[in-house]
């Protein structure tokens, strides 16, 4: 449903400032609108009534004029002061050089900064509580932008007339507009350039906060499938807001659906639009004409075109505030479940996981401020919700305490894994035990990228003893169905000898060779014949990366860092001491590698946690290169334990033919449950106790598990 909004508000607005540059008569049919400049002054447009304080003067006409040649730079000075302005509690001054960028863009024929002038105009009076005139103002620059045909910044804007109708307690009217951001967002994506560009600080919410609260509401109307839709999204929009280089493809640039139930107002909206974007182009091709060489009759066409924007604006503002359509869109909460049914993206997901091998659940939690959401969606029924209350701050309390426990093998673990399973499995167990789900397809939220769900605990087992659990960056990128090459080829690589130094922001890293990486190597070499190694300096960049697509798995078993911060700051360490940074991985090129492995990564460094876009990051580039699936671990075992599991995992993937999942899993469960009967397959230098999660719950499957 698109809602444009915006039309009214150009006209208005044109009208009025031009009036307060003198440009058209003050003698105006009537408008009523009031626009609060602040409680102590007041300008009000009326029949027969001149705005306070303003003349027709040949020197604001001059004024004007002056300005005209101004480049684009000036418009957003103007624009940054103002918001200054209103930052400070001066609304006056912000008006004032808003008003004045509006008219230099406008005379210009800058329609890009028309708009983003329009969109601060909008935000200042929504400030003050002059919602009228916001939502003009914001209407105003979403038909310029439509028909400019700028998708990126008709997005933001319809987010920034959702989030007025959110502060109004206006949630349906606010659901239909943050759709329009999604709509135009992902539309906008088939294009990554357009989401690259430096982007004006206009709006009130990011996309990727647009796309979050958009999923709340949904939940909270229980409109599940659209937030199941929106939530994926919003996994596409932190990696776009992360790596700058995310092209959406034909699953996402659907964006989200329009229910029947909308579609009437989304018909009514459109043929608003078309009307509004026709006069509006002839506007502008009459403002170019400076205002001292129009004709009378080309200003009193001015006039009238801005009265007939405003005309249509003021009839679809009434009808989509009447009691039928307010009926209407407050009806789509009830009819949800139906529309689950029917909604095609939902219909492909359960599809997808209808024809993989084992019988599967895609779960998505959603971290809010004061609940987890959690969504999941299995072949045969509607997507299914649950809200669990734990407020945001002890959930990143009970993740960060569970990683201490995790990487310290002294500590108590079960206490905060069974925690965490209360509250993310537990409340999920009967639809799971209903649709007989084997495998769990996870696609987590913020801080719980950082934790391995297979080491959650129900009181008598760890996760992984009852689930294969297999990450995804999101469905819409992810290709769940294709199955691997049987044949296997490695290219393996370790960090054998030397060690090295690496500034990484403002902090310094050393990293020491791997004492088992040898070791690790020479056990996979044994298992797959077919196997190319790549030891200490030999394992450089330049001769490992040319390699790879020759290759359906390559093993990296060499430090790695997923750091917050920019994707520059992760990397991976080569053997002879070069790194490879996120960013680089986008320029490899492994059509033909079935999986990746970095067998030593690490997260968390310095015990800092962001909102794990660095390893959802990770996931998608190696998705990016075209590789099938990647493994990496959450930390860095460093005394046999990560070539005690790689052993045996290779050994599963190779002879018994077990899916990658499934191999990981096995692997993962015979380091727990009995590391004598596995000795055969990976000798370790000291066989130690392998059962805590230190040892086999560092290692995260990204993408196809097949």
């Amino acid at each position: 449903m698109q809602l444009h909004l915006p039309y009214f508000s150009t006209l208005v607005s044109s009208v009025i400032f031009l009036f307060n540059f003198g440009l058209v008569e003050p003698l105006i049919q009537e408008v009523n609108l009031k626009f609060n400049y602040g409680e102590k002054h007041q300008i009000l447009v009326q029949k027969n009534q001149r705005s306070p304080g303003v003349e027709r003067s040949p020197q604001k006409a001059g004024l004007l004029s002056q300005t005209l040649g101004e480049s684009p730079s000036q418009i957003e000075a103007l624009n940054r002061q103002a918001i200054l302005n209103s930052q400070q509690d001066q609304p006056q001054a912000a008006l004032q050089k808003l008003q004045q960028a509006l008219a230099i863009s406008q005379e210009g024929g800058q329609s890009f900064w028309e708009g983003v002038t329009l969109n601060n105009l909008g935000r200042v009076y929504q400030k003050q509580g002059n919602y009228s005139l916001a939502l003009l103002s914001f209407q105003q620059a979403a038909i310029i932008y439509r028909q400019i045909g700028d998708r990126v910044q008709l997005g933001k804007t319809y987010s920034n007339i959702g989030y007025l109708f959110q502060i109004q307690n206006k949630p349906d009217l606010a659901i239909f507009f943050y759709k329009h951001c999604v709509i135009n967002r992902e539309s906008a994506r088939l294009q990554t350039a357009n989401l690259s560009e430096l982007q004006p600080n206009a709006y009130n919410l990011t996309v990727g906060q647009t796309y979050r609260i958009l999923s709340e509401k949904l939940l909270k109307k229980g409109r599940v499938a659209e937030a199941q839709r929106t939530m994926d999204l919003l996994k596409v929009e932190e990696l776009q807001e992360y790596l700058h280089n995310v092209p959406g493809n034909q699953h996402t640039a659907t964006g989200i659906a329009i229910v029947a139930t909308e579609k009437p107002v989304k018909e009514k909206l459109d043929q608003t639009v078309n009307n509004a974007v026709a006069l509006g182009k002839e506007l502008t091709k009459l403002r170019k004409i400076p205002p001292q060489e129009r004709s009378p009759q080309q200003n009193q066409r001015v006039r009238q075109l801005v009265t007939q924007q405003q005309q249509l604006l003021d009839k679809f503002n009434k009808f989509i505030t009447s009691p039928t359509v307010t009926s209407q869109l407050e009806q789509i909460s009830r009819t949800a479940r139906r529309q689950n049914l029917d909604l095609e993206s939902i219909n492909e997901i359960r599809d997808n996981l209808a024809r993989l091998p084992q019988k599967s659940a895609i779960i998505y939690p959603l971290v809010l401020k004061d609940s987890l959401e959690l969504v999941v969606v299995t072949p045969e029924s509607p997507p299914i919700h649950h809200t669990v209350a734990v407020p945001q701050a002890k959930l990143h309390q009970t993740i960060a305490n569970f990683r201490q426990a995790l990487t310290n093998p002294s500590k108590d673990i079960k206490t905060p894994a069974r925690q965490l399973y209360n509250w993310l499995i537990k409340p999920i167990e009967a639809e799971l035990k209903q649709s007989g789900t084997q495998t769990l397809l996870y696609a987590p939220d913020g801080q719980l990228r950082y934790i391995p769900l297979s080491a959650l605990y129900d009181g008598k087992q760890w996760l992984v003893e009852r689930f294969s659990i297999n990450h995804i960056t999101a469905a819409s990128l992810t290709n769940l169905n294709t199955s691997r090459d049987q044949t296997l080829r490695v290219l393996a690589g370790a960090f054998t000898q030397g060690s090295y130094q690496v500034t990484v922001g403002n902090r310094r890293l050393a990293f020491s060779s791997l004492p088992f990486a040898a070791l690790e190597v020479e056990n996979l070499a044994a298992t797959i014949p077919q196997t190319k190694k790549l030891l200490g300096k030999s394992f450089s960049p330049q001769i490992t990366v040319p390699q790879m697509d020759d290759y359906t798995i390559v093993h990296l078993a060499t430090h790695a860092a997923f750091v917050v911060g920019k994707p520059q700051d992760s990397f991976i360490l080569f053997g002879n001491g070069d790194r490879v940074n996120l960013s680089d991985i986008a320029t490899w090129s492994l059509p033909h590698v079935d999986l990746v492995v970095l067998s030593a990564c690490e997260t968390g460094l310095g015990g800092k946690l962001g909102d794990g876009q660095e390893i959802l990051g990770f996931g998608y580039q190696m998705q990016k290169t075209g590789a099938k699936a990647a493994i990496a671990s959450l930390w860095a075992v460093d005394d046999g334990g990560t070539q005690a599991l790689m052993s045996v995992f290779y050994h599963k993937l190779s002879t018994d033919k077990l899916t990658k999942t499934v191999a990981l899993r096995q692997a993962q469960i015979a380091l727990i449950k009995d590391i004598e009967s596995t000795n055969h397959i990976m000798p370790v230098a000291n066989n130690g106790n392998f059962h805590h999660p230190y040892y086999w719950a560092s290692f995260i499957l990204i993408g196809n598990g097949l």
